[in-house]
């Protein structure tokens, strides 16, 4: 497979890349809602939230914390997660920038 040439990309561009593609899984997506709801929580309480077994909650869960979109804590032996606001935020002013510039056009 070829080289993604991330290098000719903005580090921005290459930033809302990185979170579309840590948000392109719905376990990921049903994550994220479960923490919205419940402020924090524990990984093992996220494991009896979702169909899936425990490691692969793990994997998801990484996923998100490479992504910058959650951030965890070490509490005792098991690790409290929460959603990082400042990575929402961009994420909030990337899709705003959109539709203001799509409110502008006049295109179809």
């Amino acid at each position: 497979m070829g080289a993604t040439k991330t290098e000719h990309f903005t580090d921005s561009q290459n930033q809302i890349a990185m979170i579309a593609k840590a948000l392109g899984h719905p376990a990921r997506i049903a994550i994220i809602e479960y923490l919205l709801k419940v402020d924090t929580c524990i990984c093992g309480d996220i494991v009896n939230e979702l169909p899936l077994a425990q490691p692969t909650v793990s994997q998801h869960l990484k996923e998100l914390k490479n992504a910058g979109i959650i951030k965890g804590n070490i509490e005792g032996n098991a690790i409290c997660y929460c959603i990082d606001e400042k990575t929402l935020t961009i994420i909030k002013d990337y899709f705003s920038k959109i539709i203001l510039t799509l409110t502008d056009q006049k295109c179809c």
